[in-house]
């Protein structure tokens, strides 16, 4: 339901994150310390991008950095059941709009960088190609409704090194039924195209749309190009179907579109570029529908990098401390587009009209962090053990 409010204040912004988080994980009050004022000290880690125990030396009023910690860790559940907690968090403000009718849903995963001397042996740890220095990774699956005005993370899941994409897939789509929200097709990363993952949105009725990964010989290859490689030398915009096979002797068939184009001189190339994708369930309306409807799945990446704007730093090896701190990015994520939806935007037939010019995401985390300070002072000085010399005119 839309709300018009004449001016919004950072009180009351804070007192809708407030209300977006702590009905959900419920942060319990100590001897020592309160749960409100661990979720405010958690708000001002989250938007310094800073650490807890940095964030508590910062804030003139806060308990102990153990003292908050100590309490934090007690209210934690196991991950099972903070992770449904979080959905439960996510899902919790998604306006009624996104369940009337089925919605085109992107999956993917960020990565953070481990660089623990174990990362070989922890099952905790994920391996992926190098990157920022490393193979290996804390990684974190969404599941992302690609709707304009309604873009939310409505799924979130950590993944394991044992873990197969197929059953990533799965746990973030049956999180994404819990929410209410009926899939149209998936738009997925270059990671789901494997055997694996094919059948399995395929045996359960998931249209998809994703990029083709060149496998298979390159054009130097005395017989040419060959597997899925061969789409990349198309001159010519294209229909085609491919089967893969696994190790296992398994196959998956999809169909394909290959979007030529010319480079005209973007990222200082030039010439013709075959842009493939692999689909199921759908019927396209063209090659430029293919292209253009894949790019609205970068609002993901989009998100990736606006969580990263709130995400506390740690060198806790929690598993379940990791993924709230993940989870906190996302959730103030959610509530920047809520407030945008349900406060500042402006009401006109057939739908509201989105002013994001209005409130920036970073001004919204000012304003959270504005409160915290006023609520718990903010150390404007650190002592030193000699007198300072003269300053210079």
């Amino acid at each position: 339901m839309h709300k018009s409010t004449s001016t919004l204040t950072p009180t009351q912004v804070y007192t809708y994150a407030v209300g977006a988080f702590q009905p959900y994980l419920r942060l319990r009050d100590t001897d020592k310390i309160r749960g409100h004022t661990v979720l405010a000290i958690l708000f001002a880690a989250a938007v310094r991008i800073s650490s807890l125990s940095d964030t508590c030396r910062r804030l003139r009023d806060a308990p102990d950095e153990h003292a908050v910690a100590a309490a934090l860790y007690s209210s934690l559940p196991a991950y099972a059941a903070l992770r449904r907690q979080v959905n439960a968090a996510l899902a919790g403000h998604l306006p009624k709009a996104l369940r009337r009718r089925p919605q085109i849903v992107a999956l993917d995963m960020t990565l953070l960088p481990f660089y623990g001397a174990e990362a070989r042996t922890d099952p905790e740890v994920y391996r992926s190609k190098p990157k920022r220095g490393t193979s290996s990774f804390y990684a974190y699956a969404t599941a992302y409704v690609v709707r304009k005005g309604f873009r939310y993370t409505v799924a979130l899941t950590a993944v394991v090194r044992a873990q197969a994409l197929a059953d990533v897939a799965r746990e973030l789509l049956a999180q994404v039924r819990k929410a209410g929200i009926a899939v149209k097709f998936l738009l997925l990363d270059r990671e789901f195209f494997s055997v694996e993952a094919i059948r399995y949105f395929q045996a359960s009725r998931h249209p998809f749309l994703m990029p083709v990964v060149g496998r298979g010989r390159k054009a130097d290859h005395p017989l040419g190009p060959g597997g899925s490689r061969v789409f990349k030398y198309w001159k010519r915009s294209g229909w085609s179907e491919y089967t893969m096979t696994d190790a296992k002797k398994r196959k998956a068939t999809v169909e394909v579109c290959v979007k030529c184009r010319n480079r005209r001189g973007e990222r200082g190339e030039r010439g013709r570029e075959a842009l493939v994708y692999a689909f199921w369930g759908i019927k396209p309306k063209g090659y430029d529908w293919v292209k253009e409807t894949y790019r609205s799945r970068f609002g993901i990446e989009t998100s990736y990098r606006q969580m990263n704007q709130a995400r506390i730093r740690t060198t806790s090896r929690r598993f379940e401390v990791r993924f709230l701190y993940v989870a906190i990015g996302f959730l103030l994520l959610n509530l920047w587009v809520w407030l945008h939806y349900a406060v500042l935007s402006s009401p006109r037939r057939g739908g509201v009209r989105l002013n994001p010019s209005r409130l920036r995401l970073k001004t919204m985390l000012l304003w959270i962090q504005d409160v915290v300070v006023e609520v718990l002072g903010l150390v404007r000085g650190v002592s030193i053990e000699r007198q300072p010399p003269p300053l210079v005119t």
